[in-house]
């Protein structure tokens, strides 16, 4: 019996790498004929730290993120997929991949980049993707390379 997938999510959040698991995403989604739902998370816990915080901060911050969807639905819409929806959200980025939006959206499986932190940073603040390995109810793939595996 052949794994189909019938609903893909990929974190996306400006990076190469996100940008890398965004593209391998697509062709996944497109093989499968899936839906394919596009997150980029806003972390609430970066405006916490500003003792100033205002929301034109916050607002600057959506507004980012959704050119960045609109352009990512685009180029998925152009390499042959028709179900495409973008989602912004605010929260901490690892529990919104690995917990909520699985359940929201009913996701078989999570594609996202592999990080670049090294090994002080993911000791303070944790790697996103290996969160999301461990917690994760369903499928995860963890991209490292480009379309040529390169």
């Amino acid at each position: 019996m052949v794994q189909k997938f019938q609903t893909i999510l990929v974190a996306v959040d400006g990076s190469e790498e996100a940008e890398l698991a965004f593209k391998k995403a697509v062709n996944v989604a497109k093989r499968n004929q899936a839906k394919l739902v596009l997150a980029h998370i806003i972390d609430t816990r970066a405006f916490q730290t500003i003792s100033s915080f205002d929301d034109d901060l916050a607002d600057q911050a959506t507004a980012v993120a959704k050119a960045t969807l609109e352009q990512l639905v685009a180029y998925a819409k152009d390499h042959g997929l028709s179900k495409v929806e973008a989602v912004v959200e605010y929260g901490t980025p690892k529990t919104l991949i690995a917990k909520q939006l699985p359940k929201d959206y009913q996701v078989d499986l999570i594609v996202i980049g592999a990080t670049g932190l090294n090994t002080v940073e993911r000791l303070l603040i944790g790697s996103v993707s290996e969160y999301v390995i461990r917690h994760a109810k369903c499928d995860v793939l963890v991209v490292r390379t480009d379309l040529d595996n390169k």
